[in-house]
């Protein structure tokens, strides 16, 4: 099949979160698998592609078209994936991929209508999509678009959209006015289309008018039908329950593996764990800890710093867990109130906590390789990567059991040695602190801690698997709606 992605972000161009991860790592996987794969990104600040396919692509925004015309660039194939880039530097060439220090861009649903619009024509006129995939809100408005402006268009009436939610959080809301600026039908605009409590919300579109919808875990698929994770389109949700599946990410073992990382301080394996000790003592240097005490359990953080990623939690407790002889390493940026408490500890107690504000990939390796257990207490986690990544690594997850967490990590039990890590259920401090504790206790007990880490690395999360159920899907997909078009000819 020719299958083109329709993503905001992906590596090796752009990344802000998971989702350009998997907008590099599925496409490539499904290569592997003999498909024919392509991906259409926006032309980011940095981004330079190998040559111009189309020079001047006139892109209607209203009443107006847009000016200077889009040209659509083409990069060098990675790994087999072809790379589209969608080339309008008034709305790409910018310092962030969304938005600055001020918030996000108030242009954005401009952004991502143009956007939107400009991979309908590379599907149509540069790739010959069979298969569309659009991923969050950024790119709800392609299967709207196609069923509405487009929906006369013989070359696209029998192309299927997949819709994945990589996080039902972010919308993409804005004002009704914007359907005039970007030339959406009014009629769009009501209960069983783009409205949400007055606005235009482009994650509902996508919602509505795709053929199928994914999610980044079967956990996470049940539970964004429910009030508490829905954000108010559980309805929504629940009306295409039939056409929605939970199909978990996978993870790129060629660049997340202690075997052939190439940023750690020594490669180690299941069968030969000492380099990981080398990794530790890497790591406390590269956090200014004290490294005379090999023996005192690191616990790693690679997050954004964010409510939804747990940090009220940690910051409920973190005094009273650094009583325990533990340090603490952590990574991300976020929240300025959760960067100031990581600084404040590591200037209170500069021998057990260590921050770096910011994102540095090759010190998330080092935090992964060198760690021995892995933190994530997510108040939500429609799949998370970092936590399959530590079973690789032997660095024992303890997270909170939602979302792909709960799907991805077993409870260790020591009696029977069965596990891959530790989880609590209740969003509570008491209960973080208490499921720590119990990863300290095993972690005292060497036999057992040996046993907890050669679960964890014999766990395989490859992208093979996920990429052959999505594959599933574009078939049945594909069929489906060349069943409705043809019945829509007659």
């Amino acid at each position: 099949m020719k299958i083109l992605f329709v993503s905001s972000e992906g590596l090796p161009f752009s990344k802000t979160g998971g989702l350009a991860d998997v907008a590099e790592a599925l496409p490539k996987a499904l290569v592997q698998a003999g498909h024919d794969v392509g991906v259409v990104l926006p032309h980011y600040r940095g981004t330079k592609p190998s040559s111009i396919v189309i020079s001047s692509l006139t892109v209607p925004m209203g009443a107006a078209l847009r000016f200077p015309a889009v040209r659509i660039a083409e990069g060098a194939d990675l790994h087999g994936v072809r790379y589209y880039f969608v080339d309008d530097p008034a709305y790409f060439d910018r310092e962030k991929l969304y938005g600055d220090s001020n918030g996000d861009y108030a242009d954005n649903g401009e952004r991502f209508a143009l956007f939107s619009r400009a991979a309908i024509e590379i599907a149509k006129n540069v790739f010959g999509a069979e298969v569309l995939h659009c991923h969050d809100w950024q790119s709800g408005l392609v299967p709207a678009l196609l069923r509405s402006a487009y929906a006369d268009d013989p070359a696209l009436r029998s192309v299927p959209v997949i819709f994945t939610v990589h996080n039902l959080g972010y919308h993409g809301l804005f004002g009704r006015d914007i359907l005039g600026r970007i030339g959406l039908p009014d009629e769009l605009f009501s209960m069983d289309g783009v409205e949400f409590y007055g606005n235009v919300n482009y994650l509902k579109a996508g919602l509505i008018f795709s053929d199928y919808l994914t999610t980044v875990s079967r956990k996470y698929a049940q539970e964004i039908q429910t009030p508490e994770y829905g954000h108010g389109l559980e309805g929504v949700i629940r009306a295409r329950a039939d056409h929605l599946v939970g199909i978990l990410n996978g993870v790129d073992y060629a660049a997340w593996s202690p075997e052939a990382d190439k940023f750690i301080a020594a490669k180690y394996s299941a069968t030969e764990m000492t380099g990981k000790q080398a990794c530790k003592k890497d790591l406390l240097e590269q956090f200014k800890l004290p490294g005379d005490n090999l023996q005192r359990p690191i616990i790693g953080i690679v997050s954004r710093f964010a409510d939804q990623k747990g940090f009220d939690l940690i910051a409920h407790i973190a005094v009273e867990l650094l009583k325990e002889d533990v340090s603490i390493v952590a990574l991300g940026t976020g929240d300025a109130k959760y960067e100031n408490l990581f600084r404040e500890l590591a200037a209170k107690l500069p021998g057990k906590v260590g921050v770096r504000v910011g994102f540095d990939n090759a010190l998330a390796h080092k935090i992964e390789a060198g760690s021995d257990m892995f933190l994530m207490p997510s108040r939500y986690e429609p799949c998370g990567l970092n936590q399959i990544y530590s079973l690789k690594y032997a660095t024992i997850p303890v997270v909170r059991a939602t979302g792909g967490l709960d799907d991805t990590i077993e409870p260790f039990d020591a009696a029977t040695g069965r596990g891959t890590g530790f989880k609590f259920s209740a969003y509570d401090g008491r209960a973080l602190l208490g499921c720590i504790r119990e990863a300290l206790k095993v972690y005292n007990d060497s036999k057992s801690w040996r046993r907890l880490q050669a679960n964890a690395m014999a766990k395989d999360y490859s992208w093979k698997a996920s990429a052959g159920e999505y594959a599933k899907l574009y078939e049945l997909a594909r069929k489906s709606r060349i069943t409705r078009a043809a019945g829509a000819s007659n």
